[in-house]
C-alpha cells in the first residue's frame, strides 16, 4: 500500500512540475511577443550611403566564375 501511495505522489509531483514549466514557458513567450525589438545589432550602424544593396545591384556585382559550360 505504501508503494502505491509513493508512486501516486511521485506521479502527482511530476504532473505539477510539468504544468509549472508549461506556464512559465507560456509567460515567457508572452513577454517576448509583447516586446518589439529594433535592429538586431543597434550598436552597429551603417554609414550614410552604405545601405543594403538591392537585388539588382547584387546581380550586377556578381562575377562569372568557374569553367562550367
Amino acid at each position: 500500500m505504501e508503494t502505491l501511495i509513493t508512486i501516486a505522489v511521485i506521479a502527482l509531483l511530476i504532473a505539477l512540475g510539468t504544468r509549472l514549466i508549461h506556464r512559465l514557458n507560456a509567460q515567457h513567450d508572452e513577454r517576448i511577443a509583447a516586446h518589439h525589438f529594433g535592429e538586431p545589432f543597434p550598436a552597429i550602424r551603417r554609414p550614410p550611403g552604405h545601405s543594403h544593396p538591392t537585388p539588382k545591384e547584387q546581380a550586377a556585382r556578381r562575377k562569372v566564375t568557374g569553367t562550367w559550360p
